[in-house]
């Protein structure tokens, strides 16, 4: 984004608080009455002009207010980085509601994400979701590859408890066998001893490394590896998704056809796996604005969610689905907060 000045950034930001309080395109006099900025309706009317001309709003049709784009949203979330942290009487109540939502024990099961995600919805008035690996206490003791087809392989998994899981994994091009023993040999030491949860997010930070692009066949190895392992450790009981109704009833999808991708969206479990992948790479409360969101991007959702656990003992990620518009300023914080409260709970046990 380009640099703005304070008087641009100032119209910015309270475009988009507006949006998000009301959902509604914002005019010029409504940003003057409401916001405090000391300039007439014709000046605010220049500053958004060149505000959309710089692609950070957009108007639905030529007489409407403005709303704002992905990228102002982000820039706006961006200045939320030095969040305000959620009250300590409030994180003190989520803390017990957590504890006993684990008690007696702590374990990450179906019910508790269950739970989780209707204390959490609760909290936001928002829709939530809650994961966990559901293998992140197997460990891998070898990591192998057998060419089936000139564009396919056959990646099979051994366990430390002699288990062995093989999947078909699709490769650009074929790789010969002396550049696959090679690939073998760099897999071993990553491979070897460590959780599922814990080797997807090694190699998925591997992946993101720039050192790693230098050197072709350590790349391909990750890559493969990658693929291989997927969403093995994401099973569908692993995913909670609670107040789907709190979305439902939101005036964005008043009419059949978003309603109807909101629906779709929610089931489409890859991308959720995907996002999950994404915040446990990242290690902080991270957000995923629209377009980032695969499918729930086409259905104007956003995901601001945030890794909790330990990898060798168990991970997961919660978070809060919602509008583009929802309340950033709310959402960041008590998801930070609760995640956690979550690593807490779970560190005792």
């Amino acid at each position: 984004m380009t640099q703005l000045s304070p008087r641009a950034r100032k119209i910015l930001f309270a475009t988009v608080t507006e949006y998000i309080a009301t959902g509604q395109p914002v005019g010029s006099r409504t940003l003057a009455r409401r916001y405090a900025i000391d300039l007439s309706p014709a000046t605010i009317r220049n500053v958004l002009a060149d505000l959309e001309h710089g692609g950070l709003l957009h108007q639905p049709h030529t007489s409407a207010g403005r709303l704002p784009t992905e990228p102002a949203l982000r820039a706006f979330i961006e200045a939320l980085t030095e969040f305000q942290e959620v009250p300590q009487v409030e994180r003190r109540q989520i803390q017990e509601r957590l504890e006993e939502i684990f008690a007696p024990k702590a374990e990450v099961g179906r019910e508790a994400l269950r739970r989780t995600g209707k204390l959490v919805s609760e909290l936001s008035g928002a829709a939530a979701i809650v994961a966990s690996s559901t293998t992140d206490s197997r460990k891998l003791s070898q990591l192998r590859f057998i060419t089936t087809k000139p564009d396919q392989m056959l990646a099979v998994l051994v366990f430390t408890d002699g288990m062995v899981e093989n999947r078909f994994i699709q490769v650009d091009a074929a790789i010969s066998e002396n550049d696959l023993l090679r690939i073998h040999n760099l897999l071993a030491d990553v491979v070897e001893g460590r959780t599922l949860a814990a080797l997807c997010t090694l190699i998925k930070r591997r992946l993101t490394d720039q050192r790693d692009a230098v050197d072709k066949l350590r790349r391909q190895a990750f890559e493969l590896a990658d693929r291989a392992l997927g969403d093995l450790s994401w099973g569908t009981d692993a995913i909670v998704i609670e107040g789907r109704a709190r979305l439902m009833d939101l005036p964005e999808y008043g009419d059949v056809e978003r309603l109807k991708k909101l629906l779709m969206a929610l089931e489409d479990r890859e991308h959720l796996v995907e996002l999950i992948g994404k915040t446990l790479e990242a290690g902080v409360v991270t957000v995923h604005i629209g377009g980032e969101c695969g499918e729930l991007g086409d259905a104007e959702l956003s995901l601001v969610a945030a890794p909790y656990g330990d990898p060798d003992k168990g991970v997961g990620t919660v978070g809060v689905l919602g509008p583009k518009r929802m309340d950033y300023a709310k959402m960041m914080p008590l998801v930070d907060a609760t995640a956690s409260a979550i690593t807490a709970v779970l560190k005792k046990g």
